[in-house]
């Protein structure tokens, strides 16, 4: 008999939220939304308001064991199968592709493709976890953001997904998405302000040491380009264009280095690539300025120079074309953890 004991106790003011850490997770996939939620009960209770989130984690599985890649195992009260009444806010917390298609997992999505409108005030995933609200059909026809580097997997794998992986938190009616792991915490802050108001999301944001809005786009995260092999023209063009990229750059100059007709060198670079010679040797650019930004403390002009960039104010435009943000301010979020900001650095 299926328990339905799990929140029975729970205050009628207080929000039931669930959040369903899949396995293979990292922890923050999960605790980082559970610690926005319970911090907003602690300032809740501070202010004398009777109200508030009733938190559980609970996994996907009947073992009710959720496996970790730090060999730790959590053992929970309940699987997600146990609920049997309302819940306020559903969260699915990260996943592992490789056992999506196991056995154990199947009564879970039996009971996800189940969650509608009617039984769920909203929906929300964390990284990967927009792949399980996607196999529940959950997403479709639907915008949702997932990590940067699963984009990719989740348009080829549920084409009826409109995937947009730039912002960290997407919302389409009742489904709230968001990117990569640390965006579990942009998400339930989220949540907390549109339950609560502006005034205590902001708090939990402070106690946690973190953006109510998050600055930015996951786009300044992903690499522009991919590693290629040896054996792939770009590959075999690496130290070559690292060596001349201060330079102009055009195809048949590139042609003529690999003693190759331009005509040819395009078509070759193309399907090997993916990518015309001009749009990969700009982004070439950019990734080369973005480790002067994170490493050195070159002026930004002198960087603009090195990588055949031209002037800053064409650096600066390329850069937020890719990037959607300024060299500046790319430095300021990105540079080495070893090197200590000074307060001019914000000003």
């Amino acid at each position: 008999m299926k328990t339905a004991s799990l929140i029975d106790a729970c205050h009628p003011k207080y929000k039931k939220v669930v959040i369903v850490a899949m396995s293979g997770n990292m922890l923050i996939n999960f605790s980082g939304p559970a610690d926005v939620f319970t911090n907003a009960n602690l300032f809740l209770l501070e202010s004398g308001t009777e109200a508030g989130y009733d938190v559980s984690i609970v996994s996907p599985t009947e073992s009710k064991i959720i496996k970790t890649p730090t060999g730790m195992e959590i053992r929970c009260t309940h699987s997600a199968m146990d609920l049997q009444i309302p819940i306020d806010t559903l969260i699915i917390a990260g996943n592992h592709l490789s056992e999506f298609e196991g056995e154990s997992y199947a009564p879970f999505f039996n009971w996800l493709a189940g969650v509608n409108e009617r039984n769920t005030r909203r929906t929300g995933s964390v990284c990967g976890g927009a792949f399980a609200l996607a196999k529940a059909g959950l997403l479709n026809g639907r915008k949702a953001t997932t990590h940067w580097d699963l984009s990719d997997k989740l348009r080829k794998r549920f084409p009826l997904v409109q995937v947009d992986t730039n912002p960290f938190v997407t919302t389409d009616g009742n489904i709230y998405t968001s990117g990569g792991v640390s965006s579990g915490i942009d998400l339930a802050l989220a949540m907390v302000e549109e339950d609560y108001g502006k005034d205590l999301a902001i708090k939990v944001a402070r106690k946690l040491v973190f953006y109510l809005n998050r600055p930015g786009y996951q786009a300044q995260f992903g690499d522009l380009l991919p590693m290629y092999e040896s054996t792939n023209i770009a590959g075999k063009l690496q130290d070559w264009f690292k060596e001349h990229l201060h330079e102009p750059m055009d195809v048949s100059r590139i042609a003529d280095h690999l003693n190759m007709s331009r005509r040819n060198f395009t078509r070759v670079f193309h399907k090997q690539t993916g990518l015309p010679p001009a749009k990969f040797i700009e982004k070439l650019r950019i990734e080369t300025a973005r480790k002067y930004l994170e490493n050195t403390d070159t002026n930004i002009e002198i960087i603009a120079d090195k990588c055949g960039l031209g002037s800053m104010v064409s650096m600066r435009r390329t850069f937020f074309r890719h990037l959607m943000i300024t060299p500046s301010d790319y430095r300021r979020a990105f540079r080495s953890s070893l090197t200590t900001p000074s307060i001019e650095d914000f000003v």
